[in-house]
């Protein structure tokens, strides 16, 4: 199937990047230029900020919560942007959005960003607000009020890299509240071998994301300390997958990255991890935070909620 008509004019439409080395500061300002006012938002009972003081240090968090009531599930998000890009406002309507559709407490996480903070520092930051919601987070609260019962990681492309590794990291630790993980077109293998996946020739081109990008978005990343072999920054390269909490795992057609995502459920499955694995048809990678507004991908969050709601771990 062809990408989606819609998302194929947009990208016509963008202009050349410009000459030379990527700027993350102009990257990001770009970005941000793009965020609408609140009053445009999805409406939720309520959202506000603060900072969590974690063993990692004072980590930013956006707070969505879907109604009054005391306590919910809660789902903590992780925003993508190839790990420099990226922030609570550039992805405050897809939290917006899983708040709604999930009835759960979301936590968005403003995590450090690469090149100014070296490897691990972000992913230590998405550790470290997990472990301070299973401390702290517990029992009616105006802050979090978590239920106790269900505790989601989510996150999408570089942020389902970080939603993934910290799922094993709470495993190693011998931490048992993750109950689910939401992975959205996940960056799992930051080994950018063309010959690994199919989908990196096939989607190589004129599909937004392109194979040849990959390299140097993540360069930021990787030349801060991050070391491709490492399963903590390639999560499919992790030998036992089993213990890991259900994995919702959901890929984009038209997307580079779509065959190891789609192959890391399969893993999962083998190691005994429930795992669904829902490819999106005609979607480019970047569609839940893009183009979840048009009817073909509207119900990615329904089906999130369905998966939390029914698969148990």
């Amino acid at each position: 199937m062809a990408l989606h008509p819609a998302v194929a004019a947009f990208i016509a439409s963008l202009p050349p990047p410009p000459p030379g080395p990527l700027d993350p500061q102009a990257m990001r300002a770009a970005d941000e230029s793009h965020v609408p006012p609140p009053e445009k938002r999805l409406p939720v009972h309520s959202v506000f900020d603060r900072n969590l003081s974690t063993s990692a240090g004072e980590i930013p968090v956006r707070i969505y919560k879907p109604t009054a009531a005391g306590v919910h599930p809660v789902l903590v998000y992780f925003h993508g942007g190839a790990f420099f890009l990226g922030s609570l406002d550039t992805h405050d309507h897809v939290a917006r959005a899983l708040a709604d559709a999930t009835q759960s407490v979301v936590v968005s996480v403003g995590y450090r960003l690469a090149p100014e903070h070296a490897y691990p520092a972000g992913l230590n930051d998405c550790y470290a607000v997990v472990r301070w919601i299973e401390q702290h987070g517990r029992g009616p609260s105006e802050d979090i009020g978590w239920d106790g019962r269900t505790l989601v990681v989510a996150g999408d492309s570089s942020g389902a890299n970080f939603a993934a590794a910290v799922a094993t990291m709470a495993v190693d630790a011998g931490l048992t509240c993750i109950t689910h993980q939401v992975l959205y077109y996940p960056s799992l293998d930051l080994d950018f071998n063309v010959e690994r996946y199919a989908s990196l020739k096939s989607n190589a081109v004129g599909n937004g994301l392109e194979t040849a990008m990959l390299k140097p978005f993540n360069a930021f990343y990787l030349d801060s300390g991050a070391n491709p072999a490492d399963p903590l920054v390639s999560p499919i390269k992790r030998q036992d997958l089993s213990g890991l909490p259900p994995a919702l795992i959901v890929t984009a057609e038209c997307d580079p990255l779509r065959d190891e995502g789609e192959l890391y459920g399969q893993k999962l499955e083998q190691a005994g991890v429930p795992a669904t694995i829902r490819r999106y048809e005609s979607a480019a990678h970047g569609f839940v935070q893009h183009f979840s507004w048009l009817p073909e991908f509207q119900g990615v969050f329904a089906e999130t909620a369905d998966f939390i709601r029914n698969v148990k771990r």
